[in-house]
């Protein structure tokens, strides 16, 4: 049974080279999951493979049954994950086609389902905790991904600071400018609270992040017509890095 798990993002709904064995629909006590469970082989390794938006990209990020999704990964063993997601570029060497191994995160959202301990159903028969996470994403994780860069040649940013906005719009410049000021070098949409929720579980966790475009203000308007052909541009580059990371995971 397979322990480690990939959730994809943006351009990243089917792993290519990834060998089904099975598929599964999880029941969870939170609703449903994006999509069935993907069971297979990728690598010579056996993974489990999650659609974050749903196998046919149909789900906005603010819409995401976070709660769902991890709680169906953990109910069938996974004790690893790796997050795959596109985000844009705030930082000078953020730049599109770049993959930052974030080491922080600061979570902008709103309105969003962000902990199993909601005080009525708990985890684990407790209703109310604080997790510790000063740390958001698992140190081993992180160095297997960043090696598994450098050996794939791709272009990777070793740490950085994951600012998470709600969407599904864009960020305006402003909104850019603060989360600069703040300390964020990349911004997403769906790095939380997938981490904290991981983190609650006691799941390993840790994100790639597939700079697709610079943020805004930083390079003029976002052109969101280029932007699907560069999700796919970035989902490639992401693949080689996954093909080595997992020789090492």
């Amino acid at each position: 049974m397979s322990t480690l798990a990939i959730i994809g993002g943006t351009g990243l709904s089917r792993m290519e080279g990834l060998t089904i064995e099975r598929r599964e629909m999880v029941k969870t006590p939170f609703g449903a999951p994006s999509c069935p469970i993907i069971f297979g082989e990728y690598s010579g390794k056996s993974v489990a493979f999650l659609a974050r938006h749903g196998s046919k990209h149909q789900i906005p990020p603010h819409q995401i049954n976070y709660c769902a999704n991890l709680w169906a990964l953990h109910s069938v063993g996974i004790e690893r994950i790796v997050a795959v997601g596109a985000v844009g570029g705030i930082a000078e060497n953020c730049s599109p086609g770049s993959i930052v191994v974030p080491d922080q995160i600061i979570d902008y959202t709103h309105g969003r389902e962000n902990s199993f301990y909601d005080g009525t159903h708990g985890l684990n028969g407790v209703n109310v905790k604080a997790i510790e996470f000063s740390e958001p994403y698992d140190a081993t994780l992180r160095e297997k991904l960043i090696k598994g860069g450098d050996a794939s040649g791709q272009t990777i940013v070793s740490e950085g600071t994951y600012g998470v906005s709600s969407g599904p719009r864009l960020e305006t410049a402003a909104e850019v400018l603060r989360m600069e000021r703040d300390g964020c070098t990349v911004v997403g949409m769906t790095g939380m609270p997938e981490a904290a929720l991981a983190r609650e579980l006691e799941i390993a966790y840790a994100c790639c992040a597939v700079v697709v475009t610079k943020a805004a203000g930083k390079a003029g308007p976002v052109d969101t017509n280029a932007l699907p052909a560069a999700v796919e541009s970035g989902m490639k580059n992401v693949r080689q890095v996954l093909d080595k990371a997992l020789a090492i995971l």
